[in-house]
């Protein structure tokens, strides 16, 4: 597993930033790179220990939890497994049980007024290249949006 981590700092309060980080709308411009054939989605109940998915448009994704949340500072997301377009949750397959229990966070930390903002991400070496893909071109979104 590898640990990958992204920051950059954006001339806006740490509460703007959050927001365009989670913000439906908003999310899905950021998250773009990260699935270009369909546009990104996240559903979350917003509690620690919860569910929170990761979805494209057809409902197929990810399914996590979320490990440590400190709005508007820090999310912990702690990764699961997969959902199928069906609804059907896999946690327990071997393919899942190699990388179940990732983390991703992110934490904005107060930077002379700017907001620093620091994401890591747990992932299997071949998903590195299309991580940095993600996070590199979807951060400078989220400091275009949170400028403006």
């Amino acid at each position: 597993m590898e640990t990958l981590s992204y920051e950059t700092v954006i001339n806006a309060p740490k509460q703007k930033v959050w927001d365009i980080l989670w913000n439906p709308e908003t999310y899905r411009e950021w998250t773009q790179f990260f699935n270009p054939a369909s546009q990104s989605q996240m559903k979350s109940d917003w509690k620690v220990g919860g569910k929170t998915y990761f979805l494209d448009m057809n409902n197929e994704g990810m399914v996590s939890t979320i490990d440590s949340l400190d709005e508007p500072n820090q999310i912990i997301f702690k990764h699961l497994g997969m959902v199928d377009k069906n609804g059907v949750e896999d946690t327990e397959s071997m393919e899942i049980k190699q990388w179940s229990g990732c983390f991703e966070k992110y934490i904005l930390i107060d930077f002379d007024g700017k907001t620093k903002l620091h994401t890591e991400v747990q992932v299997e070496k071949n998903w590195e290249e299309h991580m940095n893909t993600g996070f590199i071109k979807g951060l400078e979104i989220v400091k275009n949006l949170a400028e403006k």
